[in-house]
């Protein structure tokens, strides 16, 4: 069956979304409004602040307001996961206002502005290859140490880590030594972290989206998620991209999944979540964005980009 309705059977559960301003993250934090759940979004861009991202477009206090009109109640909380102090006070609230985390979803990076592909790792700044592991790594373990005691209180409760790219993709050289590292680590905090939290009854999984199409990536393109297939033209392989709606529809299904459990301490993509669950991206496709790159970009396979859409 193929659906494109939210997932329910969240109502009256609690989710903290770490790092839902823009992309994956927002479109996370709104699905699980969908489904039901109060849902707490944190970054650094508010109305009347900027990240060093330097983006202006999305901020925390609008993905909170879309989670409501969704259906759930978002409630926007301006954090720095890289201060210890700001994530301690953030659970605090969480905890007086319900006593409960039930959806933990580490969607932390913005290092994109710091990346400089096809460049040694000697010729890199140490300061800015530091950053990013500081943005796409230390701010997931800090956020988890701190949010998994509230967490594990409640038999059922799962930590999403989200990444770029599965195990099997990801054993390719990332193209830089720091994205490497940032984007292989969740998979690894994932499997670690299940092995912690399975005798506890609460599970950890790793999701990737694909290629996807936020805003940052439509802005380079200098198109929209109207006209998105005009990209196609300068990069032949963005005909398989997909919204931040898909992956989002996968997390929202794992988190009301009775049997989450089973999926603890691995790593999925939206692809893979889209077959198991029934969904399909925004448009009714079901793109599968890591299997195109394996087997026709990378293994050399004569196929179309349709066939995996």
């Amino acid at each position: 069956m193929t659906t494109d309705t939210p997932f329910k059977g969240l109502r009256g559960k609690v989710a903290l979304v770490a790092g839902a301003t823009r992309g994956a993250g927002r479109a996370i934090a709104v699905q699980l409004g969908a489904a039901g759940a109060t849902v707490y979004v944190t970054g650094r861009t508010t109305r009347e602040r900027v990240s060093e991202v330097g983006r202006t477009t999305e901020t925390i206090e609008e993905t909170a307001e879309l989670v409501t009109a969704a259906g759930g109640k978002g409630i926007a909380v301006p954090t720095d996961h890289l201060d210890p102090d700001q994530v301690r006070a953030l659970v605090a609230l969480i905890e007086r206002e319900h006593d409960r985390l039930d959806v933990l979803v580490n969607d932390l990076w913005g290092g994109d502005h710091l990346l400089e592909w096809h460049t040694k790792m000697w010729d890199t700044e140490l300061a800015r290859g530091l950053r990013l592991l500081e943005l796409g790594v230390r701010s997931h373990i800090i956020t988890s140490s701190v949010a998994l005691p509230l967490l594990v209180r409640r038999p059922g409760g799962i930590l999403f880590e989200i990444t770029d790219g599965t195990p099997e993709y990801n054993r390719r050289f990332r193209e830089n030594f720091y994205y490497d590292l940032a984007k292989n680590a969740p998979i690894r905090m994932a499997f670690a972290l299940g092995h912690d939290l399975e005798d506890l009854g609460c599970s950890a999984v790793c999701v990737t989206p694909g290629f996807l199409r936020s805003e940052q990536m439509l802005d380079a393109f200098g198109v929209s998620e109207e006209n998105w297939r005009d990209a196609v033209a300068k990069e032949p392989h963005f005909a398989v991209a997909e919204s931040p709606v898909y992956v989002a529809r996968g997390i929202a299904a794992v988190a009301a999944d009775p049997e989450r459990a089973r999926w603890n301490g691995q790593t999925l993509s939206s692809g893979q979540l889209a077959r198991e669950y029934g969904f399909t991206d925004a448009d009714g496709s079901r793109p599968d964005a890591w299997g195109y790159f394996l087997d026709v970009v990378h293994g050399g396979k004569d196929a179309s980009v349709d066939a995996y859409r």
